[in-house]
């Protein structure tokens, strides 16, 4: 069984959807409808052209070519996160970028080769998709958790500079920041965990279904995924917020916010 092809008519209807947003935000005066619309349209163009880019990436057979095309996914999913937080440090976008490529690559890596054991290990059907997925959740927990950092940090000073001042190391200064950091960054992938299955059916395991894959190898698949996800995740938080430390805090153990600039 495939999955029923859907017409320009039908995806027609399905955008007439957005009359309901469109009408909500007119009522109450949210003042949303041109995002709407012009999220709708970046999407639509946005989804048409990877349709097209895909079918061709998906016959490659150069591993140089499919690792590139994995570092330009990996550079925007860094731009989108080093983007988010409202205070930023000048190598936010450098930082953002070696902790999501760390983290996604050898995670990726590792459940290509280590656990799905795909030949070849570039194979582009399985990278290409395993990758966006993990760098999708990367990204958001890198941002959270930056932000949260750089806020806790601000709107805790007194108290870290005083710690500071009756001799606590940066470390032991920061370690309640970082923890709360890390904690947020964490949350969307550890709520989705949890109610995927009762809740939410999440998008590959319906794309599989519905492409004619049972529903038992689906749900392995995306048990898997979502494993590499929270790891990925984890660790990609974990290496922005030493990168941010270090960036906020000197060597000889001072609070640096003057560094921080404020986007816009």
């Amino acid at each position: 069984m495939n999955a029923a092809p859907i017409s320009n008519l039908q995806l027609a209807l399905a955008a007439g959807l957005l009359l309901i947003s469109l009408a909500l935000s007119g009522w109450l005066r949210l003042g949303l409808g041109k995002d709407i619309l012009i999220a709708a349209v970046r999407m639509v163009v946005q989804l048409l052209l990877v349709g097209l880019i895909l079918g061709w990436v998906f016959t490659l057979q150069d591993p140089w070519l499919v690792l590139g095309i994995g570092l330009i996914m990996t550079f925007l999913a860094a731009h989108a996160a080093s983007r988010r937080p409202k205070r930023f440090y000048p190598t936010l976008l450098l930082d953002s970028f070696v902790s999501i490529l760390v983290s996604s690559f050898l995670l990726s890596g590792l459940v290509l080769n280590g656990i799905l054991f795909v030949q070849p290990w570039y194979a582009p059907q399985y990278l290409v998709p395993i990758l966006g997925m993990v760098l999708g959740n990367s990204l958001t927990g890198v941002s959270l958790s930056v932000d949260r950092f750089i806020a806790t940090l601000d709107s805790g000073r007194g108290q870290i500079e005083g710690m500071l001042a009756v001799g606590a190391t940066r470390r032991e200064a920061a370690l309640p920041a970082l923890r709360e950091a890390l904690r947020a960054g964490m949350i969307p992938t550890l709520n989705s965990m949890a109610v995927m299955g009762i809740v939410s059916l999440p998008g590959m395991m319906t794309g599989q279904i519905l492409a004619g894959a049972s529903p038992e190898s689906a749900v392995r698949y995306q048990i898997v995924i979502m494993f590499v996800i929270a790891a990925s995740t984890a660790l990609g938080c974990l290496l922005s917020l030493e990168f941010a430390y270090r960036r906020v805090f000197d060597v000889r153990h001072r609070l640096r916010l003057e560094r921080l600039r404020v986007r816009g």
